[in-house]
């Protein structure tokens, strides 16, 4: 059990590993001294030349994981290269992928470490013994669990190409940067704030082996722009749904702007825009 940010105070540096972590060591990630946003300059900048791998088949946090047997009230989210491992989720059917590995890690957008039933679980889906896995963990509000979150800039890009029908073998690399968003303690404001770094804030840019009329049409599909609940700080959107995360439009779950260039053909077409102006009132 890794504690990134818990009991812990953790860091900007250690959310950095903790996103690369997830990504399942098929990624870069780094923080850049300029970014999208001139008011708020320093950006998390992520790269990998395997996005669908180490994005969708990693990086996305899938796998929901609760205490089922106990009173806990233990759920979060599971991330990183343990849920290749278990490959429970649909989305593995459609990758066509499986890790085989003696040991594994699961990184967990949590505020504690899970309790021994979703150990158990995790253990039985991966064929592991429980020695054999690494939890880390750091809640939302934490320096390190911000910095992950906003590191799902490309990752976010590459679910909503799943999501509208784009051949995801045509996407062969891919690049994102999205502004570091400040942590805030209260859980509602650091959930808002990250969103909002790559809803109104994240720019992606992917390399597509496609005729230029499929990357057109990615570039106007992948953006935030597209969605009906577009235009609103995140933390003011979750309010007006009564916290009920499943009834805003999936579609604002994009960066701001996104680039598609075609290796076919060298054209590049771009869609969506940066909200400097959103993004400062998240931040301030």
């Amino acid at each position: 059990m890794v504690d990134a940010g818990s009991q812990v105070r953790g860091s900007i540096e250690a959310g950095r590993r903790l996103a690369e972590i997830c990504m399942g060591g098929l990624g870069t990630v780094t923080i850049a001294p300029t970014g999208p946003i001139a008011s708020w300059p320093y950006s998390v900048v992520v790269h990998s030349a395997d996005p669908v791998l180490a994005c969708l088949g990693s990086q996305y946090a899938g796998w929901s994981l609760a205490d089922e047997t106990g009173d806990s009230g233990f759920f979060a989210l599971g991330s990183g290269p343990g849920r290749a491992v278990a490959v429970v989720e649909e989305l593995y059917k459609e990758l066509n992928y499986r890790d085989s590995a003696g040991s594994t890690v699961l990184v967990l957008e949590s505020g504690s470490a899970p309790p021994a039933s979703v150990v158990a679980k995790v253990a039985e889906a991966t064929g592991l013994r429980a020695e054999q896995l690494t939890f880390v963990y750091a809640p939302t509000q934490s320096l390190a669990g911000a910095t992950q979150v906003v590191a799902r800039v490309l990752e976010v890009a590459l679910h909503k190409a799943h999501t509208v029908g784009f051949d995801l073998h045509a996407i062969v690399d891919g690049i994102g940067s999205a502004p570091l968003s400040p942590q805030h303690p209260d859980f509602v404001k650091a959930m808002g704030r990250t969103n909002d770094a790559i809803i109104y804030g994240g720019r992606v840019q992917l390399f597509v082996d496609a005729e230029d009329a499929d990357a057109r049409q990615l570039a106007e599909q992948l953006p935030s722009t597209t969605s009906s609940d577009h235009g609103a700080p995140f933390a003011e959107i979750f309010s007006r749904v009564n916290g009920d995360f499943y009834k805003i439009d999936g579609a604002l779950f994009s960066p701001a702007e996104a680039i598609v260039t075609s290796i076919r053909t060298g054209s590049t077409f771009r869609g969506g825009r940066l909200e400097p102006s959103l993004v400062d009132a998240s931040f301030a």
